[in-house]
């Protein structure tokens, strides 16, 4: 299975039924035969280390393999949104990884949450330095997670940088609010294994649509 979260950030000067378009027409997408899952909204929160990065909403979707997800990049419906929706975007960026298919599904429970974590490693680190730090990052636990999937970004070219990513659904906001943001920035550097090689962390957390949500908005 691929992961595939894409970070965005909507102009200021856009209006919120304008960003609504937004979210609906990417969420559209969800009828194109490559997809596993896939669901877009605003980011809950988002935490960085340094803490520069301002993006407002994510989406995450899932492929049985990086075939799909190539399918899914050239298909004229995907590509005709993007072209409708750039006016509206400052930033993007995305990262793909490689990861088992997760228990329960590849679709998260509604109103489950998410928190992904990117990581950007130093310059110059050794294929054996880089799987030691993703084997680190990989042992970290998530208290009440009911998936959980890590590995190293696929595509470099929109990833400013970072390297490596994880994502952790958690049953609901309550739970995902257990963990606290800054701490587990903090809980990285700490880390013997991460800490000299890490440049930067950052958080993301998105909580996918409840059923009631998802119902009225259709």
């Amino acid at each position: 299975m691929i992961e595939h979260v894409v970070l965005l950030k909507v102009k200021e000067n856009v209006s919120a039924s304008e960003t609504n378009t937004i979210v609906e027409r990417v969420n559209s997408l969800i009828s194109l035969e490559h997809l596993l899952h896939l669901s877009m909204g605003p980011l809950f929160r988002i935490r960085s280390t340094p803490s520069s990065f301002n993006f407002t909403h994510m989406l995450h979707a899932r492929f049985n393999s990086i075939h799909d997800l190539h399918a899914y990049a050239l298909h004229p419906t995907h590509l005709a949104l993007i072209k409708a929706n750039a006016p509206f975007i400052h930033d993007i960026m995305a990262l793909d990884w490689v990861a088992h298919h997760p228990p329960g599904g590849p679709v998260p429970p509604p109103a489950s949450a998410l928190r992904v974590t990117f990581f950007k490693l130093k310059d110059g680190l050794g294929d054996h330095v880089r799987h030691e730090v993703l084997g680190a990052i990989s042992g970290i636990e998530f208290k009440q997670a009911i998936q959980l999937t890590c590995g190293e970004n696929l595509s470099p070219e929109r990833a400013k940088g970072f390297s490596i990513a994880s994502l952790a659904v958690f049953p609901g906001l309550r739970e995902l609010e257990a963990l606290d943001s800054n701490e587990e920035v903090g809980n990285y550097q700490k880390n013997e294994k991460i800490k000299q090689h890490l440049e930067s962390v950052m958080v993301l957390d998105y909580v996918l649509p409840s059923p009631e949500v998802s119902s009225s908005s259709s």
